[in-house]
């Protein structure tokens, strides 16, 4: 269950890792709003195709289903409505970096929230992994500058919400089962992605392929697949474990804007690469047989 839970995280951060090489090419012809919308949408008809060709049910009781489409409306409306405005108003650098500082937030909201147990052990992961993005994104580009503040303030924010939406999906996992928690929490972000995208007065372009193809990536692989791993992950795992996974994100988005947009790797890369590994290695191993157990998942990750 360990393991299957640490590749499900591991298998979520890489993928959006990826998906800001994709995203950097269909932000240029859709708004970001408009296209939180349709990828939330595309999310949604996926997981909800899956649930109708399996013949099951959603398995959660009426009284759950407003704290899930409340939980989605917290992480993917405002949390990722925040990163998108302190983008705007910020730089990407300024992005990569202040939005690294998610599990820093998710490991102090286990804590407060689930009464996870903070071990030295976990502490030196985050740590090891924290200066291992520092060293791969170069905290050297980054703006502080009064021109840039209210962004940077939207990021931050975007990194807390991000974080409390974490173990919130942790604790509704206790509930409900994974797919149904996916698919009402993108229901929720889209309660407030619709109206948002409503203000951009986007009109809609001829679409050429490429930018079919990046839409679909999006909506299919990027939400309905990485967001059901990291969901699963969270019901398969403490909150604080599953934080030190979202770490392999920046790793795989350099790599591929090496690969795909020719950008030079530095020393400082390789450096960071190695310090977020031995992290996730310190994390990975066995716990600490005085660290308390916390609930045990029923094999779909839902009531016991």
């Amino acid at each position: 269950m360990r393991a299957r839970g640490m590749l499900a995280g591991l298998g979520a951060a890489a993928i959006w890792g990826g998906m800001y090489v994709v995203s950097k090419v269909v932000l240029d012809v859709l708004p970001p709003f408009t296209l939180l919308s349709l990828r939330l949408v595309l999310g949604a008809m996926a997981l909800g195709a899956l649930v109708a060709l399996s013949r099951s049910r959603l398995g959660v009781a009426r009284r759950e289903v407003p704290v899930l489409l409340g939980i989605g409306a917290l992480g993917f409306g405002v949390s990722v409505g925040l990163q998108f405005v302190g983008t705007a108003l910020s730089s990407a650098a300024n992005a990569a970096l202040l939005t690294s500082a998610s599990p820093v937030f998710l490991l102090l909201f286990g804590a407060l929230i689930l009464r996870e147990a903070v071990t030295p052990k976990r502490l030196g992961a985050l740590v090891l992994a924290s200066l291992g993005v520092l060293a791969v994104l170069d905290p050297t580009a980054v703006d502080l500058s009064q021109a840039t503040a209210r962004g940077n303030l939207a990021l931050v924010g975007a990194s807390i919400t991000w974080g409390l939406y974490s173990v919130l999906v942790r604790l509704a996992s206790r509930n409900a089962p994974t797919i149904a928690v996916s698919l009402l929490g993108f229901v929720g972000g889209l309660l407030i992605s619709l109206p948002m995208a409503t203000t951009e007065g986007w009109v809609a372009p001829p679409l050429g392929l490429p930018i079919v193809l990046g839409i679909l990536y999006l909506g299919l692989v990027s939400t309905a697949l990485a967001m059901y791993l990291w969901n699963r992950s969270l019901a398969l795992l403490e909150a604080g474990l599953v934080s030190l996974l979202f770490f392999a994100q920046p790793v795989v988005g350099v790599s591929l804007g090496a690969l795909l947009l020719g950008e030079r790797l530095g020393p400082g890369f390789w450096l960071g690469s190695a310090l977020i590994a031995a992290g996730l290695l310190l994390a990975a191993a066995p716990a600490d047989s005085s660290a308390p157990p916390g609930p045990r998942p029923t094999p779909e990750g839902g009531r016991p």
